[in-house]
């Protein structure tokens, strides 16, 4: 309620509490798929063995020779091979794990 001997316009009356907002950004993740989608987790990859004692150092995310990104965490000799890190592994197609 407000003082009915003051008006609203009048400099000294009593101003309202300042809100405040939030804004949420919005970022789309593009990933690029070259096989059908959960066909990585499938399978057990190929990545270099220098990378693989980084990640077990570091924790940070390996890259197999086809390009998947995770941190390893389960026991390979469980799971078939992924054919495209084999081909490369084979020499029949170019790694895409960013290495030499």
């Amino acid at each position: 309620m407000s003082d009915p001997q003051i008006p609203l316009d009048d400099p000294h009356a009593p101003q309202a509490q300042p809100s405040t907002s939030t804004a949420v950004l919005e970022r789309e993740q593009v990933e690029e798929q070259l096989q059908e989608p959960g066909d990585h987790e499938r399978f057990s990859h190929y990545v270099r063995k220098e990378k693989i004692l980084e990640s077990a150092l570091s924790g940070e995310p390996v890259t197999a020779l086809c390009g998947k990104v995770w941190v390893p965490g389960r026991d390979p000799q469980k799971f078939p091979v992924c054919p495209v890190c084999k081909e490369i592994y084979d020499g029949l197609r170019a790694p895409q794990d960013g290495g030499e």
